[in-house]
C-alpha cells in the first residue's frame, strides 16, 4: 500500500509541470515574421553587455584560480605528510 501511494505521488509530481502549462496561443498576424527596427534605440532600453560579460568572465577566472590554489595547497600538504610517513617507515619508527 505504501509503494502504491509513493508511486502515485511521484506520478503526480511528474505530471504537475505539464498540467500547469497554458495552451499555446496563436500569434497575431503582425507577429508572424521578423520586422527590423529602423528607429534609433533609446539608451535607457539597452544593457551594458560588454561590462556584464567582462564581469562574468572575471568572476569565472577568479573562481578557477581560487580552486587551483586550493588544490595546490592541499596537494602540498599531502606530499609533506607522505614524506614524513616515508621517513618514519625508513627509520622503523611508528
Amino acid at each position: 500500500m505504501k509503494h502504491l501511494a509513493a508511486l502515485m505521488m511521484v506520478a503526480l509530481f511528474l505530471a504537475m509541470p505539464a498540467a500547469a502549462q497554458e495552451p499555446a496561443k496563436t500569434p497575431a498576424a503582425a507577429q508572424d515574421e521578423f520586422v527590423p527596427v529602423n528607429a534609433p534605440i533609446d539608451a535607457k532600453d539597452t544593457m551594458p553587455a560588454p561590462l556584464l560579460v567582462g564581469v562574468a568572465y572575471g568572476f569565472i577566472w577568479v573562481v578557477l584560480f581560487g580552486y587551483l590554489w586550493s588544490v595546490r595547497t592541499r596537494l602540498a600538504t599531502v606530499e609533506r605528510e607522505m614524506e614524513a610517513i616515508t621517513r618514519r617507515v625508513a627509520t622503523g619508527r611508528k
